[in-house]
């Protein structure tokens, strides 16, 4: 796994944590079922607060991208890849309408664009 935090950056330390492990998991860089580091060991490795590390494990978990087994420990669910699933067939029904309506390509992809950013 490798995750960096940016202090200079204006995006919030548990946010470029969490973005990263997210990023990895849907592209499958980290497979189902691979044991993420403890909360405490990923905010050592990373040099920042506990409090942050633990922020950016519990919106994982919450979009259901880990999942934490008690002492066991904290593990990549198989959520990441339903939700690629979930997402490619939201792509292709929007590439359906966007074409149904006449809208070009160019315009479709500026309209997901935005969408993102928001």
């Amino acid at each position: 796994m490798r995750i960096g935090v940016d202090p200079d950056s204006d995006v919030p330390p548990f946010e470029q944590v969490r973005s990263s492990i997210a990023e990895q998991i849907t592209a499958g860089e980290l497979a189902v079922g691979t044991k993420l580091p403890t909360v405490r060991a990923l905010a050592s490795d990373l040099g920042i607060a506990a409090n942050t590390a633990a922020k950016a494990y519990r919106e994982l978990e919450q979009a259901g991208l880990i999942e934490t087994r008690g002492r066991a420990g904290t593990f990549v669910s198989d959520a990441g890849d339903q939700a690629a699933a979930r997402a490619a067939e939201a792509a292709a029904t929007y590439a359906q309408i966007t074409q149904a309506l006449g809208i070009p390509k160019t315009e479709a992809l500026a309209i997901v664009q935005a969408a993102l950013k928001a």
